[in-house]
């Protein structure tokens, strides 16, 4: 399947999680095989050169990261909602575009100096990719880049992300 037939897949779901938010859901093309095996290989083709680990931001940033993973031979750290890990490496707060949230490093996981890319469906306000670069930074990693499926452009994700490399595969 090609790439634009395989983001052709997802749907939009208007005043979720509330009234105003137009919702991008990736359910539709993670079941269709074809799709998500375009997907994933297009992410693995962002990946900048030297890549030692992949961040995947929960949730659907783990299915994501776990296939673009296996892909390129690539282990995956797994960014969490608070009060999932038995042992936090660092926890940072950060605003959504309809509320705030956390999210959480596993301690222990994330070697200083290794070159770590993030990987996430969706960047819109940026919150959750900037707090991921952070607590990944905070833990000594270098953030190579910003992978992620659509990129909503509009909410200005980019500019919070200090200039770092983002690649999407689709702006809308």
């Amino acid at each position: 399947m090609d790439l634009d037939k395989a983001l052709g897949l997802i749907a939009e779901v208007p005043d979720f999680p509330e009234p105003g938010v137009l919702f991008r859901d990736l359910s539709p093309l993670f079941a269709d095989a074809a799709g998500f095996a375009a997907v994933t290989d297009a992410l693995a083709g962002t990946l900048d050169p030297g890549v030692e680990l992949l961040a995947g931001v929960e949730a659907r940033g783990f299915l994501l990261a776990a296939a673009v993973g296996y892909a390129r031979g690539l282990g995956v750290v797994l960014v969490r909602k608070p009060g999932k890990l038995p042992s936090v490496a660092g926890r940072v707060d950060y605003a959504l575009e309809y509320g705030t949230a956390s999210v959480e490093l596993p301690a222990g996981i994330v070697r200083p100096g290794q070159r770590v890319a993030v990987l996430d469906d969706v960047l819109a306000t940026g919150g959750t990719v900037a707090a991921t670069g952070k607590l990944l930074e905070d833990a000594g990693a270098e953030v190579t880049g910003v992978s992620v499926v659509l990129e909503l452009a509009g909410l200005g994700g980019r500019a919070v992300l200090g200039g770092r490399s983002v690649h999407s595969l689709r702006t809308c």
